[in-house]
Parts: C-alpha cells; sequence; structure tokens
C-alpha cells in the first residue's frame, strides 16, 4: 500500500516557515524563493486538507493545526537529518555505539577516558545523547545507556539487563576560602553555612547530618541545581557547599578550585550502571564497550 506522506521538501519549507513564522526568512535559510517556499506550503496544505498558515498584517502566523503539525514535524526530520548523516559518516567495517549517559558522568568520567577507548577500539565510534531517566529502547536508536540509580530503579527497568559499574559516595565540598585556614570542617560547623541543593536529591543534606548525627536547620535550605557539574561550579564559585560524588568532580580538586570540607562521606544506594536491551544477542560495538567500561571501572576513580 502505498504511504500517505507528502514531500520531503515541502515539509522542509513547511517546518522552517513554522519556525520563524515568515515565509521570507524560511526562503533566505533554504536557499529558495519566496515564491518556492510558498507553493510548497499550499501544496502541504492540499495534501493534508487543512490551512497551516493564516495571512496577518505583518505575513503569516501558523493556525491552531498548522502549530500542532509543526510540533510534530520538526522533531521527526531532525530525527531524519540525523539519521542521513550518521550514515554518511560511517565508514565501512566501522563500529559505532549509539550511547544514552547522564550527562556529568558522561561529561566528568566517560569522555576523559575516551582516548582510552580509541586506543583500544580505533574502528569503535561513540555517539552520546543524555538521558537521565529509563526508557524503551525499542522506541529510540540507542544500543546501551550508562544510568545512574537504586538496584529497584534497574531491576524496574523493562526490557533491559544491567552491568553495575560504579558506587556513588557523596562528599562534601567547597572552595577554600570557606576552611578559612583549618584543613577541614566539623559537621556542626558545615550545619550553619550555605547548603546548595540538587533538586533531583532534595534530602541529600538531611541525610548526611543524620549520619553524623548533628541536627541541621537548613538541610533542605539553599540554591536548587539540576546536575552535578552545575552543583560543583556553584561550589566552586564560592555559593556554598555541594554534596558531590567525589570520582566526578577530581579535576576541580586536583586544582584546588574545590576541596573536601569533611573527610565523612555518605553512601549511597545508587550505582552507575550500564543497561543494555535484554537478550543474548548484542552488536559488536555494545561488547567492546562494555568489556572495555568494566576494565575501566576496575580502578574505581
Amino acid at each position: 500500500m502505498r504511504r500517505k506522506l507528502p514531500s520531503l521538501q515541502a515539509l522542509a519549507c513547511f517546518e522552517a516557515a513554522a519556525r520563524h513564522e515568515s515565509y521570507t526568512r524560511a526562503a533566505q535559510e533554504l536557499a529558495l524563493t519566496q515564491g518556492a517556499v510558498s507553493r510548497q506550503v499550499a501544496a502541504l496544505e492540499a495534501f493534508v486538507g487543512q490551512p497551516l498558515f493564516r495571512r496577518t498584517r505583518h505575513g503569516v502566523a501558523l493556525t491552531e493545526r498548522g502549530r500542532d503539525y509543526a510540533t510534530q514535524v520538526a522533531p521527526r526530520l531532525a530525527a531524519l537529518e540525523q539519521d542521513t548523516l550518521d550514515v554518511m559518516s560511517s565508514q565501512s567495517g566501522a563500529l559505532r555505539l549509539r550511547l544514552a549517559a547522564v550527562p556529568t558522568f558522561a561529561t566528568r568520567w566517560l569522555i576523559p577516558r575516551l582516548p582510552d577507548l580509541k586506543r583500544q577500539h580505533p574502528d569503535l565510534t561513540v555517539h552520546i545523547e543524555t538521558r537521565t531517566r529509563p526508557f524503551m529502547f525499542a522506541d529510540t536508536a540507542f544500543d546501551a545507556a550508562l544510568y545512574a540509580g537504586t538496584p529497584d530503579q534497574v531491576a524496574n527497568w523493562a526490557g533491559t539487563q544491567a552491568v553495575k559499574l560504579l558506587d556513588e559516595a557523596v562528599v562534601p565540598v567547597c572552595s577554600p576560602h570557606w576552611l578559612g585556614g583549618q584543613p577541614q570542617l566539623s559537621p556542626q560547623a558545615i550545619a550553619s553555612l550555605p547548603l546548595l541543593q540538587q533538586s533531583t536529591r532534595p534530602l541529600a543534606w538531611r541525610q548526611w547530618f543524620e549520619a553524623q548525627g548533628v541536627v541541621a536547620p537548613l538541610a533542605l535550605m539553599g540554591a536548587r541545581f539540576e546536575l552535578f557539574s552545575m552543583t560543583a561550579a556553584a561550589a566552586a564559585c564560592g555559593l556554598g557547599l555541594a554534596l558531590v560524588p567525589r570520582l566526578l568532580i577530581g579535576d576541580e580538586l586536583a586544582r584546588g578550585e574545590l576541596v573536601v570540607a569533611c573527610d565523612q562521606v555518605l553512601a549511597s544506594a545508587r550505582a552507575y550502571y550500564l543497561v543494555r536491551p535484554e537478550g543474548d544477542s548484542h552488536p559488536p560495538a555494545v561488547l567492546a564497550f562494555q568489556d572495555w567500561l568494566i576494565q575501566a571501572t576496575q580502578f574505581k576513580t
């Protein structure tokens, strides 16, 4: 059966015109004439049987149906473009891994180690996109994922199998000026200082103080940041103290931008995992990456 699909050129013109709400600017972006864009959009409107734009005093504006359609079309065109670029960039016989990863772990831990992966597997190319929550592999192009979570969260990720890589333990860190010349601070002293909060771990400071047997009325207060990289950057700038996994801030500690405020570490139920679709058959790229990753995490750094 023939697919009910409009022309790709018409969709490209519509997407650009919808984004700019201007045929003129869409034409400039696509290196076409305004008339060509207008004809392509008109052909698309005839194809779908719906007006997608309406004329205004200042040009054109999306109709309600047009806005809904643009919202759906834009990501699909972007995905199609990315798929095409992936094919164009792939060399014959080369291995390719499409990896979903939690952002700070990917930036701070994984990427600095990728040169070693490249030395061991020169034909393997790793493409990384960020994901922080479980997803259905069948609905994506990902081959594997690096995920931070609890054992229950990993066990409940349907249709997957996982390899535990590293346990997560957080430690309080700060800019050196908060120490005031002391080697470290006591938990009681930390309780009175500005605390930086991780929005995805809202109870972390309370749990840390409870583990130290310290009453801390300010444990839930303070500026909130979504990513560990943001929290670490805020701490390095002197905004307060942060609870972050030590394995993610090695560079800041080495440069002296951050120091450990107190050696009392909070062990977490969370860990970092390599997650793959369930089954016995996996692409060679996934198996090569997994073997290298297990070897790399044995150093616990």
